[in-house]
């Protein structure tokens, strides 16, 4: 059992107040103030958390490598700022909660609260660590006003409602991977078609600065008035879309730092472009690819990478995750990706090999080839 002091929601909510956390801001809260570590899986953080809180990386994969030892890189591998204070006691107290375990005493050793709470008492100095009694659900509860609640995702249409779709699609020209508009997966990033890049006034309205063409024949209609970059890739199984995903994150990344939004999208916003998505969230969110499928699907239904870009996002998986568990100390895109070298190819050593219609390469310093539990028929 983890020893832990415990605060009950109205103290939270005292401490939040003490620190100005009331601008809706999804930043940790300033030096000597309160942190919030939100230690629920990634698609309950998203659907809901405390204001100002981060949520931990600690996922099943993640604990299994670990052995019951985590670091702070493993729990905050992008709060490098973070991770600094808190190693510098710059943070005069730390909550940690999850959905709503009633008090410590409650806890399992192996849950992530636990973990958590123990590597912070390792690595961290003169910081009081608290639990939230109750968890987010009765924080939530009586205090609504600092909880911070995404949008309810569209809901899967059933088969009658895409049998109308697409009976009211073809007598109005319009396909249903074009309708609507493009969707937000985080604040910064968007997922659409490419009858949606052609459209500036629904970029504009969106406040897009940039696009991603995951295509070989999209053009891109607005070169004066937006940033773009090309991955020129085919929708097929012979495609290698794994060695792009370093230049495609970094790019996101370069317009995330600028404060700007980018729309990834391909033909239809289906394939190409959600399979970018889900390698971002994968690389950056430190989550598996069930969770990152199920977290894009929610806002855009009809997503459906093909059987082999399936394959090679479960490989990037494994090594992302088995990178941040290797190499705790050193920053998981510096070591994945030489930088600083502009290039009109693919340079990723994320390149991985799959068994559909692709020769697997044994190079000397090349990934190991790693076998994906998906299974197909012999018609794909």
């Amino acid at each position: 059992m983890v020893e832990v002091r415990e605060v009950d929601c109205g103290g939270l909510q005292r401490l939040l107040h003490r620190g100005g956390d009331g601008g809706g801001s999804n930043n940790a809260a300033p030096p000597g103030k309160c942190l919030l570590l939100d230690c629920r899986p990634f698609l309950a953080h998203s659907a809901g958390y405390i204001r100002g809180a981060l949520n931990v990386r600690c996922n099943t994969i993640v604990r299994r490598r670990a052995k019951g030892s985590v670091s702070l890189e493993q729990i905050l591998p992008a709060e490098d700022e973070v991770r600094s204070r808190l190693r510098s006691g710059l943070y005069s107290s730390v909550v940690v909660y999850d959905e709503r375990s009633p008090r410590a005493e409650a806890l399992r050793e192996d849950s992530t609260v636990s973990l958590v709470v123990r590597t912070l008492r390792r690595d961290t100095a003169h910081t009081d660590i608290c639990l939230l009694k109750g968890g987010y659900e009765r924080f939530h509860s009586e205090y609504p006003e600092f909880c911070m609640k995404t949008k309810s995702p569209t809901t899967p249409p059933s088969p009658t409602t895409v049998e109308h779709l697409e009976h009211s699609c073809s007598s109005c020209g319009t396909p249903q991977h074009d309708q609507g508009g493009p969707v937000e997966i985080l604040p910064f990033l968007f997922l659409g078609s490419a009858h949606h890049a052609a459209r500036r006034d629904m970029l504009d309205t969106l406040g897009i600065t940039a696009l991603l063409n995951v295509s070989s024949d999209c053009p891109n209609h607005f070169e004066g008035h937006f940033q773009y970059k090309c991955i020129p890739v085919e929708d097929n199984h012979k495609t290698d879309i794994s060695s792009w995903f370093m230049e495609a994150i970094e790019y996101i990344d370069s317009v995330k730092m600028c404060h700007g939004r980018v729309l990834v999208h391909c033909q239809a916003g289906i394939s190409r472009s959600a399979t970018i998505c889900l390698a971002y969230l994968i690389m950056k969110k430190r989550v598996k690819l069930e969770e990152a499928f199920e977290f894009v699907k929610q806002r855009r239904s009809i997503i459906s990478p093909n059987f082999s870009f399936m394959g090679q996002l479960l490989q990037f998986e494994s090594q992302v995750l088995a990178t941040t568990c290797a190499a705790e100390a050193a920053s998981p895109s510096g070591t994945l990706r030489e930088r600083g070298k502009p290039s009109s190819t693919p340079t990723s050593p994320f390149v991985f090999s799959f068994p559909v219609s692709v020769a697997v390469h044994s190079t000397p310093g090349s990934l190991p080839y790693l076998h994906s539990p998906i299974t197909t028929s012999p018609t794909c």
